[in-house]
């Protein structure tokens, strides 16, 4: 069973029983459970009344519940709830209380599409955009034809695509997660990483997509040259895993447009790509003097965009004062943070800002902690781990030509400095 409610006002908004086998008054008890928990310091994704068992998100202001009675799959309910939220976003732009009572009809029809007596079925949102449309005509001819979509091996893609040029975008994405100590040594370093699709193209094609994989380099006996050990990868269910396992060939049908194909993470040591040194004096009573060096430790003929990096200063600074060598400097006093932005850093380049802040009161370091200096970035054409899309095959049985186009990006994910004050 599956139920959404409001947050606000600890209503049911929607309830859909798939197997009749829980009591719809049971959800009744899900809000004081909640609540006493979350008194109690006790809060957790599971929570269970008598045999029944409540697994809960939040999303926006609607909590959105899943009731079973017995040991479900709790990973696969979870990530049913999840996807709930993606496609009802895809309908209604915004997923909250209101959106959910102005398509009460919508929401029942994509609450019965998307799972069967408990076993969830079609959760493309592309694919029900097919046939569960919002407007009522549309949906009275849809109902006439299911299509074949949904009864297809290939659930994902709609036959009969047609493109004028055809392509493919293939998008490297990292993000780098570092955690310096106050002494200046990496504490613990990380690589996540996603290939996604923008897919264009006619028909039904068959794609290979070949990386610099090491485990692939040793099973063909070839050169390694430069070669990345990828963990944790994850595919698009497009992917044939069999073969994947057999020889480490990504083989897939592919969604048509916008798709993520895969995502990993690569355990390394990183190099920080942006060094950053900082020297901040408190005055009592006086004044506050922060300095920050930041310096780009990437190739020099690459260049990180959109630099931002976020200094903590005392809740009770004032009087901003700055100097930088580049960029622009701002005091976000709602954050406590200063913000020096850099639109464009070169690398191997060094650049310093200086502020000054009034500190009037007295404060307190014990209350208020030490934050960390956090960095944004972005690195086109540039991934840190070395992966490379070697080739990229595309076989259609019309034969045409299409062109691959590959980006790669590097960018900060949870970049963190600590400091010494």
């Amino acid at each position: 069973m599956v139920c959404e409610g409001s947050a606000s006002f600890n209503l049911v908004l929607i309830c859909r029983n798939y197997k009749g086998d829980v009591d719809m008054a049971e959800i009744d008890h899900f809000m004081p459970l909640l609540m006493q928990h979350e008194e109690e310091g006790l809060l957790c994704p599971v929570i269970s009344h008598g045999n029944v068992h409540f697994m809960w998100i939040k999303h926006s202001n609607l909590y959105l519940v899943a009731m079973t009675n017995k040991n479900s799959n709790a990973s696969l309910v979870y990530s049913f709830l999840y996807k709930l939220v993606e496609v009802f976003t895809e309908y209604f732009k915004e997923l909250e209380e209101e959106s959910i009572q102005d398509n009460f009809v919508v929401v029942y029809e994509l609450l019965d599409e998307l799972m069967d007596f408990g076993f969830p079925q079609t959760t493309d949102s592309k694919i029900l955009q097919e046939y569960i449309t919002q407007e009522g005509a549309k949906l009275e001819v849809a109902k006439t034809k299911v299509p074949t979509t949904v009864t297809n091996a290939v659930s994902w893609r709609s036959e009969g695509i047609k493109y004028k040029k055809n392509e493919v975008f293939i998008d490297v994405i990292e993000s780098i997660n570092v955690l310096v100590n106050a002494n200046g040594s990496v504490m613990s370093s990380d690589i996540v990483g996603s290939i996604k699709l923008k897919t264009m193209l006619s028909g039904m094609p068959e794609l290979r997509l070949g990386l610099n994989d090491r485990v692939l380099f040793a099973l063909t006996g070839r050169d390694k040259g430069k070669t990345v050990v990828m963990e944790d990868v994850k595919f698009h269910q497009c992917v044939r895993l069999s073969r994947f396992e057999n020889d480490r060939t990504i083989s897939f049908i592919p969604p048509d447009g916008e798709s993520e194909l895969m995502s990993y993470r690569i355990n390394t040591h990183v190099k920080p790509l942006i060094w950053i040194e900082s020297i901040i004096e408190k005055f009592s009573h006086s004044r506050v003097e922060i300095m920050v060096k930041a310096k780009g430790q990437f190739k020099k003929q690459s260049v990180a965009n959109n630099v931002e990096v976020r200094v903590p200063v005392p809740s009770d600074a004032d009087s901003p004062k700055f100097k930088t060598s580049t960029g622009n400097a701002k005091y976000v006093p709602e954050k406590n943070l200063v913000v020096w932005t850099i639109k464009s850093f070169p690398g191997g380049k060094e650049f310093l800002m200086r502020a000054h802040f009034g500190l009037p009161s007295v404060e307190n370091d014990e209350l208020e902690g030490k934050p960390p200096i956090t960095v944004k970035f972005e690195i086109p054409y540039f991934t840190v781990s070395g992966i490379q899309v070697r080739y990229m095959k595309i076989i259609e049985k019309s034969g045409y030509q299409a062109l691959p186009w590959v980006r790669y990006i590097t960018q900060s994910g949870d970049y963190q400095l600590r400091t010494n004050v």
